[in-house]
């Protein structure tokens, strides 16, 4: 098959889920033997040189970036509530010159499939179907309004206002794109159940963001343990709003309980603000780290505290994958299918936290069961090869 892939950013480097996500299925789908082109939008918050990217890398799939500035401005965020009903988020990605690119791509070749990842590039079907025969997919990432829905529901005064406003215009941007598109590919079930009840009438099929066990390979040689970490994207606002909900909340206790333990938190882009949370006893701020699998093999108990976002954490995923006994909310183990206390430990609220992350340092038989666990299951579940191979095998059957 003659497959495109379309995204809103370059999917390398591999720092975030996003781009994880979009860059395990375009080698999935290489390594099975499929012909794949990636063309991305090159903006000002993630630009990169094609020239950055390996050779390696780029022998598995032909790269075309497209400089789209997508500039966040205040200015503008407050021009576009004012007059616009479209969401501030979406109307950055919409752009002249991305759009010609696009169609003398779809003009010079021709795609058995294209793939939009995200909900951003969905605005670019109409263009797709008057250039290209292809199958269109939409492979929803997250269901994008619940992101700023439960955002706003932590959030206070005029950002909360603004919040709820943008999380209305996200679902209703994200409603009238449904069935736009041919087929749909959610990440996770609980995506495709929401999407469906919001009116989706397309085939789909669930494809979770597989692992590659070549490369996240558990190594217990370095191990600090005792410890705490934390690692993900900083300038993510779950992210933030959790991290800073922990240390105020939790630590204080943790650390009065335990006062040579040491958390550490490691991610990139973090605000100045973020870092000044961080500034609390046995509190480690790393930034961003060289080696993330390194950094996260050489710790001990992971603490994902999210309550927010939407989707599936490939954090979490790749935490698993290498043996953490990991400490998360509900929301952060949603759509991975986890068994609380054998893989996993789920934590809800302050007392849930301290009292979880004392059970995993107390408790050295149960500190190993849910790491060994971890690893099992995720081998069984999130192969990237299999899953790259059940989704080739959806379009055989339901593509044009």
């Amino acid at each position: 098959m003659k497959i495109l892939q379309v995204t809103n950013k370059v999917p390398y480097p591999t720092k975030d889920g996003g781009a994880i996500a979009c860059m395990n299925l375009t080698k999935g789908f290489a390594y099975l033997g499929h012909n794949v082109t990636v063309l991305s939008m090159n903006t000002e918050k993630h630009n990169i040189s094609l020239d950055e990217i390996p050779d390696p890398i780029k022998d598995i799939a032909k790269f075309q970036l497209v400089d789209v500035p997508a500039r966040i401005s205040i200015f503008s965020a407050l021009i576009n509530f004012v007059f616009s009903r479209k969401p501030y988020n979406a109307v950055r990605f919409i752009d002249g010159g991305f759009g010609k690119t696009l169609e003398q791509l779809l003009t010079d070749n021709t795609f058995d499939i294209i793939q939009l990842e995200g909900l951003y590039v969905c605005p670019y079907i109409p263009l797709i179907r008057k250039n290209s025969n292809a199958t269109i997919v939409y492979r929803s990432h997250n269901i994008e309004f619940e992101i700023w829905e439960r955002t706003a529901k932590m959030s206070k005064g005029l950002k909360k206002i603004y919040l709820n406003n943008l999380s209305k215009r996200i679902k209703r941007f994200e409603t009238n794109l449904l069935n736009s598109y041919d087929l749909l590919v959610p990440i996770t079930e609980r995506d495709g159940e929401i999407l469906d009840r919001m009116g989706n009438r397309k085939k789909k099929h669930i494809s979770q963001t597989g692992i590659d066990a070549s490369v996240l390979v558990p190594n217990s040689k370095n191990l600090e343990h005792p410890s705490l970490f934390h690692i993900g994207s900083l300038e993510w606002a779950p992210n933030q709003e959790g991290l800073v909900w922990f240390v105020e909340n939790c630590w204080p206790e943790i650390h009065e309980k335990y006062p040579t333990l040491r958390f550490y938190i490691a991610g990139r882009n973090a605000p100045a603000w973020l870092q000044h949370k961080f500034n609390a006893p046995n509190v480690v701020f790393e930034g961003e780290v060289a080696d993330a699998y390194r950094f996260m093999n050489s710790k001990s108990i992971m603490i994902v505290p999210l309550f927010s976002g939407s989707g599936m954490r490939i954090k979490i995923i790749e935490g698993m994958a290498l043996g953490k006994s990991i400490v998360t909310t509900p929301i952060g183990a949603e759509g991975i299918g986890i068994s609380p206390n054998e893989n996993i430990v789920i934590a809800s609220d302050k007392e849930d936290f301290t009292d979880k992350i004392s059970q995993l340092l107390e408790d050295n038989d149960f500190y190993i069961k849910i790491g060994k666990n971890a690893i099992e299951f995720i081998h069984e579940n999130f192969d990237n090869l299999a899953a790259a191979g059940k989704l080739i095998e959806f379009y055989k059957v339901n593509a044009k």
